[in-house]
């Protein structure tokens, strides 16, 4: 599984948002059976449990706020997913938020995602980049 987590506006805004493109389901919603989507936060759940310190700093100075919840993505590996997590990134941070991924530290805008800006050498959920950057560094 690879993850996005995205931090955005109001929970109960966003939940309603995906209650509306994804009916009749929650906690998890999915998507096509390769997309697992839920909420987690601090208090009941386990958000930022298993991160850097130094990635939480850094999303916590770019959001300007220590963000309590987010929305959790968990993408299969048995496919490519990167057309479709953009799409639901696009939904999700429609009026604003930040989204992370598995491959950098860097908290995504929507339109550096949409740009498909480089940063550190990676575009966002750029895991073919991240592997082909890996193997390179692992023949040093």
């Amino acid at each position: 599984m690879r993850t996005v987590f995205v931090a955005t506006g109001e929970r109960a805004e966003t939940i309603a948002s995906l209650d509306r493109h994804l009916p009749k389901q929650r906690h998890p919603w999915t998507l096509d059976g390769n997309f697992y989507i839920d909420t987690d936060d601090e208090q009941t759940g386990y958000l930022f449990s298993d991160w850097d310190p130094e990635d939480v700093a850094i999303l916590e100075a770019t959001i300007g706020h220590h963000p309590t919840w987010a929305v959790q993505i968990d993408v299969s590996g048995r496919i490519d997913g990167t057309a479709e997590i953009h799409q639901m990134i696009a939904l999700l941070l429609e009026h604003g938020g930040l989204a992370t991924d598995d491959y950098t530290p860097h908290p995504w805008t929507l339109p550096e995602i949409l740009s498909g800006a480089v940063i550190d050498g990676l575009r966002f959920f750029d895991f073919r980049g991240y592997h082909e950057l890996n193997r390179e560094h692992g023949r040093s």
